[in-house]
């Protein structure tokens, strides 16, 4: 976890693992967390789904996120939204880093 009032660069936050995934929890709370990834090229995970919404927010590199079978390529600068329930996957053309923040909605009794 991060510590406060301090300005960190992301992307010395993290040290990618040659042939590998490198993750780093930044911060986490009851309504989500932020998570920086590193990913060699050719390195990604598998389709799987979340319960909860999550974004993708490219730092560096470039990656090919498949969401609902529809494939979408990230680059530095960009942003894609994973839904709830909808399967999803992610591949690195190229060595890349990325934030993950997921925010998980408040269950209400009805």
């Amino acid at each position: 976890m991060l510590g406060p009032a301090e300005a960190l660069a992301l992307n010395a936050l993290i040290t990618p693992t040659p042939d590998g995934i490198a993750s780093r929890i930044l911060g986490k709370t009851s309504g989500g967390n932020l998570t920086l990834f590193a990913f060699d090229a050719g390195q990604g995970l598998s389709e799987h789904t979340s319960p909860f919404d999550a974004f993708v927010i490219v730092l560096e590199g470039m990656c090919t996120l498949t969401i609902g079978g529809t494939a979408v390529r990230a680059v530095p600068g960009t942003i894609v939204r994973m839904p709830a329930d909808v399967p999803h996957a992610l591949e690195a053309v190229e060595a890349s880093r990325l934030l993950l923040v997921m925010l998980r909605e408040q269950k209400r009794d009805v």
